[in-house]
């Protein structure tokens, strides 16, 4: 591999830059070696820093870094939480096309998959990251492709001098958790900048205060690892990135495949010796608006060192010898968000964020343990309580809207929907568009239920048996998106559509098309006349109780709990007690019935407590990283 980027660095530089080359050679009559490759990488921030505008930000390290590299305007994390993210990061895949989208999902993978620190390994390279992993794999395979993975790995430790690197450090002082403990504030909280869907108050302005802080500590984290390169005169062949791994830690950033989620600051610095591998665009100190994200990263390193990318991998690099096309969108996805089941897709065309919900009926802030220790999210909740907030920020307490549209340019808080503006219909229609062929194309899973994704595949990695499964991936995704407009109308034709679907022999049909049914019977924006609920109450009912996938009968029984006649709320009650218990099938079933329970106990002023209290949280066969989270659902329905 060192042979082929030597050789691969000879033609760049004859076919590619002429001038460098002969400068290269000139000083030395040696070839180029490979670069090395040094990834700075900071938790939950967004472009929060002053290279990026933000006037209230103090990252003097960063904000240098940037008068030497590419700034880019426009970098998603794909998934806006650390494990999906991270997930997608190492396997060079969107985390969707895994079944790997969910946080702490413990997906198994094809044994022989290649991750982007095996590929560099096999060129030669000397891998560390220090030392955050959290990928959302059952086994350890993507953690041993380092060389060292610990909180001391390092360059340094490289065998030989002359031997490349890439290193990994990753910088937990700006984590969300970083943000809500004790700390004597720097910057001055009633200068805070506050998004207009957050009250505006001083707790949230210290929350944001004390973010700022930690990421003034994190700039002087990349400074002192700047600084080491520098002393071991490897500035000028080290390649750097700097980047963000998905939005701030705050509330309505992390979590949500909004701009606010998904956003972060990238930079690239290139050392003049090996701009042949840079980008077209790059220029030290300078923009672009070539959008990447972070199912680029790992192929675009590999570009770099010369090696070759892996086939399942679906980044494009955007520098070295396989630097591809520039993207028209970036795609962002929410799956279950530690123990809140949900679905949410989301695409940027780097002006434009369009967001699909399937799961509207489901408030954006349902009760997360973890996110509800942040002092904002408290206070936001006791304000929506007393009445006390204005529109724009009461929204994350109702349920959703079928889609989001927004125009970052002159709406960057994204509060603005413009869904229903006319004059927006056909920038509308082409994101819609641009992804739901995303989801075809990269075999998005998330059109199959996690739970029943894990029952067919079985021992099978997902993503494997995705491929040999026989399912028709359009007709999936297509059903998914149709069946979820009941939401806001359900119309003679759409009912005989769900009922055909709750007829079929797949249980994924079946799913989709109760869940179609349910959200017409859940739906603010239409009240069913007395034919059609009936229809779909007599549809429903049969599949509660016999179906053969228990996830499909949670489904039908939410259906049957808020609108049966007291039979039917009877058996729907005694379906979803039964199956949140995780012996009978499961933490993935547990969770999602639990979660059905929560969603309608205070409604229709049913007293979970006695029938929740005995319920075992562990199972036989507890689930890889996602083990708690039933427990923690029982422990919140227990004490409200």
């Amino acid at each position: 591999m060192l042979k082929f980027w030597i050789a691969a660095a000879w033609v760049g530089c004859w076919f590619v830059t002429p001038a460098m080359f002969a400068d290269a050679s000139a000083a030395d009559s040696k070839p180029l070696p490979p670069p090395n490759i040094l990834w700075l990488t900071s938790e939950d921030n967004g472009p929060q820093l002053g290279c990026y505008g933000d006037e209230y930000a103090d990252t003097p390290n960063l904000d240098k870094l940037a008068t030497r590299s590419l700034r880019y305007n426009k970098c998603w994390s794909n998934a806006p939480v650390c494990a999906p993210a991270r997930t997608t990061l190492i396997s060079g895949m969107y985390a969707t096309s895994l079944g790997g989208e969910h946080m702490r999902s413990g997906v198994q993978m094809p044994s022989d998959f290649q991750y982007y620190p095996a590929v560099l390994r096999k060129a030669g390279y000397f891998c560390t990251n220090n030392s955050k992993t959290d990928y959302n794999f059952a086994t350890p395979a993507a953690i041993k492709t380092w060389h060292e993975c610990d909180g001391k790995a390092h360059f340094r430790h490289r065998e030989r001098e002359d031997q490349p690197f890439f290193s990994v450090f990753n910088f937990t002082i700006s984590h969300e958790s970083k943000i809500r403990n004790k700390h004597t504030l720097v910057h001055d909280p009633d200068k805070a900048p506050v998004p207009a869907y957050q009250p505006n108050v001083h707790t949230v302005r210290r929350d944001w205060a004390q973010y700022y802080d930690r990421l003034t500590e994190m700039d002087a984290m990349c400074g002192k690892i700047l600084r080491q390169l520098e002393e071991d005169g490897l500035t000028d062949s080290t390649i750097v990135f700097y980047y963000g791994d998905h939005g701030s830690g705050m509330p309505r950033s992390k979590r949500w495949p909004y701009n606010s989620g998904l956003h972060v600051p990238f930079l690239l610095h290139v050392p003049e010796k090996y701009k042949h591998l840079a980008p077209a665009d790059y220029k030290s100190g300078e923009t672009t608006d070539r959008m990447v994200s972070f199912v680029d990263m790992g192929p675009t390193a590999i570009s770099l060192a010369g090696a070759e990318l892996p086939d399942m991998m679906q980044g494009v690099p955007f520098a070295g010898p396989l630097n591809g096309d520039s993207k028209q969108y970036l795609f962002g996805y929410r799956g279950r968000m530690d123990e809140r089941v949900d679905m949410v897709r989301s695409c940027t065309d780097g002006r434009y964020v369009y967001i699909r919900h399937f799961h509207p009926e489901r408030i954006y802030f349902a009760y997360i343990d973890y996110m509800f220790q942040t002092p904002t999210t408290k206070v936001w909740q006791q304000m929506f309580d007393a009445g006390e907030l204005n529109e724009i920020q009461a929204k994350v307490w109702k349920v959703k809207p079928l889609e989001e549209l927004f125009d970052l340019q002159a709406d960057p808080d994204e509060v603005n929907n413009l869904v229903s503006d006319p004059a927006h219909a056909n920038q509308l229609n082409s994101m819609r568009g641009a992804l739901r062929d995303w989801m075809k194309s990269t075999t998005d899973l998330g059109v199959v239920p996690e739970a029943e994704m894990h029952r067919l595949a079985g021992k099978q990695p997902p993503v494997q048996w995705a491929q040999s499964s026989g399912l028709d991936w359009n007709h999936l995704v297509d059903m998914a998106w149709n069946t979820t407009t009941s939401w806001n109308d359900l119309d003679d034709e759409k009912l005989q559509e769900l009922q055909t679907l709750c007829s079929s022999s797949s249980s994924v049909d079946r799913y989709w098309g109760v869940r179609g049914l349910t959200l017409a019977i859940l739906s603010p924006h239409q009240k069913l006349d007395a034919d059609k609920l009936a229809v779909a109450l007599k549809t429903l009912d049969p599949i509660a109780s016999k179906d053969e996938s228990p996830i499909v009968r949670a489904a039908a029984s939410e259906g049957l709990l808020v609108a049966g006649n007291n039979s039917q709320r009877t058996q729907a009650k005694q379906n979803l007690v039964m199956l949140a218990d995780v012996d009978n099938e499961g933490h993935f079933v547990a969770m999602t019935a639990l979660n059905l329970i929560d969603n309608h106990r205070q409604t229709i002023d049913w007293n979970v407590r006695p029938l929740l209290k005995n319920l075992p949280t562990k199972g036989s066969d507890p689930p890889v990283r996602a083990d708690k989270y039933v427990l923690s659902l029982l422990q919140y329905l227990l004490a409200k």
